[in-house]
């Protein structure tokens, strides 16, 4: 792997150029590195600031890719609050003051059987970017460049040449097969290839702040928490810590920049129920946006993460779109490059991901409708009948209004790539998956993970003795179209089909219960060439 310095500019040429190393891109390149894919990073940040830690929920979903690249466990090692620290979120009138409702087991850091492989976790965002930035250091087919950005790109039936833009001003030409828009809200490649944010923005402006303040935990009457969202006419806001001495985000919902600058102790006050003294960190003033890019493909040129969408962060779905964005993109891009993906298959990309922004983008416009300057009402800190009244009555309507927020696992886990060009027609009937589902974790009787045992490419799970005779017509297929196809056979008392085609990113491509009257075109299907 080269590292670039921030005087070096990028490689004349690469196989893939991703523009933007946030999570997204990082996550792109570790994608297509582990695959052996070279490809090159350009980012005008030198390092991974702190100050701000942007997302910090990293869903089940995401783990579950961290895993099957080997992550899982050295994100959680450097995790500052482990998952033992609190799986709750608390409404209260503040942190000294009344609790009004809670949530346990939230963001899927419960154990729930077989469900999934990975625990959720909460993470500020700049760790998972400090880990992916080692990672991708790792790689020998990764390149990072840093100080650096691209600045537009124009491409052919042969390549890409992207401008790069150095820290001078000085401009370079960098020459790749595929480029990736990893670059954000303002992103130079989503402007290069004509795209543009199609959506809303909301009117009520919201003031992020990370403060020190250790004594605040003497504070806190509601126990460890992975949210408090504090209710009352001073601070109405989501909070949490970021880790056990001291160090706090907030937003403070209506809040302006100019009125949040101007007396941030007044939040925190207010937010405490009591005078704490606080040392401000950072700030960051923001509106939710509610935008999908129009189109996030052009011939070799294609968008993910926020360059291609952006959704309020209540629900903690953004960057873990992105980051499935990524997935997706990458192993059908190295599939490509390796001879064996038609061009069908970089054309599913849209069609498999934007079915699925869209209902996050949903999902969290929804979550967004009942905020803490919402619930607020007369007596929520009242010590009295009409104090128990009007916290009964919040209780009620914070279950009956933000239980999906907290409890999403059919959403994380049930976004499937149903009707996707690359993924079988399914008849129905029967019981197990369905294509275009998400594989059903199980764990097997060593205790490793179903996914542990799936191979890099397209898997066939075999149920023995049912489906082994018809395992071998579809293996002898996929070999003679040069789809790789790892065939792994176990033995399954639940019902189902005796046959699940596996894709790489763990999703159904085809199920049965005896191979199919055409393996070969079942092969030139999920490959991409059908």
């Amino acid at each position: 792997m080269y590292s670039a310095d921030a005087g070096t500019s990028p490689p004349p040429s690469t196989t893939v150029l991703i523009s933007g190393a946030g999570p997204v891109g990082l996550a792109a390149a570790v994608e297509l590195g582990l695959r052996g894919v070279e490809c090159t990073l350009v980012e005008p940040r030198a390092t991974v600031s702190r100050s701000r830690p942007r997302a910090k929920t990293i869903n089940v979903r995401t783990m579950e890719h961290l895993r099957r690249w080997g992550l899982a466990d050295r994100l959680r090692a450097a995790a500052p609050l482990p998952v033992s620290f609190s799986q709750d979120a608390v409404f209260c009138t503040s942190l000294s003051g009344h609790e009004l409702s809670r949530f346990t087991g939230i963001f899927g850091m419960v154990a729930d059987g077989d469900r999934f492989a990975e625990l959720g976790q909460q993470a500020p965002q700049y760790l998972l970017e400090e880990l992916l930035r080692e990672v991708v250091g790792e790689i020998p087919a990764c390149t990072l460049v840093t100080g650096h950005s691209v600045v537009d790109l124009d491409q052919d039936a042969d390549g890409v040449r992207v401008a790069v833009e150095g820290p001078d001003g000085a401009r370079s030409t960098a020459e790749a097969r595929y480029v990736i828009g990893c670059d954000g809200a303002r992103s130079a490649v989503r402007d290069a290839i004509g795209s543009a944010y199609v959506g809303e923005h909301a009117l009520r402006p919201n003031f992020g702040m990370v403060f020190r303040a250790p004594e605040l935990w003497e504070h806190v009457r509601h126990g460890p928490a992975v949210h408090y969202w504090t209710v009352n006419e001073q601070a109405p806001t989501l909070m949490g810590p970021l880790d056990r001495d001291g160090t706090w985000w907030v937003i403070a919902f209506g809040v302006d920049r100019e009125s949040g600058l101007a007396d941030p102790q007044r939040i925190v006050d207010g937010l405490a129920g009591v005078p704490v003294p606080a040392e401000v960190l950072s700030t960051d003033p923001w509106t939710a946006r509610m935008e999908l890019v129009d189109r996030a493909h052009r011939g070799r040129v294609f968008l993910a993460g926020d360059a291609a969408h952006l959704n309020p962060p209540f629900g903690g779905h953004g960057f873990n779109t992105g980051l499935g964005d990524a997935v997706d993109l990458g192993w059908k891009l190295a599939a490509v490059l390796a001879g064996w993906g038609g061009p069908g298959l970089l054309d599913s990309y849209e069609a498999e991901r934007r079915p699925i922004q869209e209902k996050i983008i949903e999902a969290a416009v929804r979550n967004m409708r009942t905020l803490s300057s919402e619930l607020l009402t007369d007596d929520l800190d009242d010590d009295g009948p009409a104090g128990e009244a009007a916290r009964r009555q919040a209780h009620e309507r914070i279950q009956a209004t933000k239980a999906s927020e907290f409890h999403a696992l059919d959403l994380v886990l049930d976004l499937g790539v149903h009707g996707s060009p690359v993924v079988a027609a399914d008849a129905g009937g029967g019981d197990g998956p369905r294509a275009g589902e998400r594989l059903p974790h199980a764990w097997l009787d060593d205790g490793r993970s179903l996914y542990d045992v799936l191979g890099p490419d397209h898997t066939l799970l075999v149920r023995v003795p049912d489906g082994a005779a018809d395992a071998r017509a579809v293996a002898e297929a996929f070999a003679s179209r040069d789809v790789p196809l790892a065939v792994v056979e176990h033995v399954d008392g639940k019902p189902g089909p005796a046959l699940l085609l596996v894709r790489p990113d763990q999703h159904v491509a085809w199920r049965g219960d005896t191979a199919p009257a055409d393996p070969v075109a079942l092969a030139d299907l999920v490959s991409g060439r059908g």
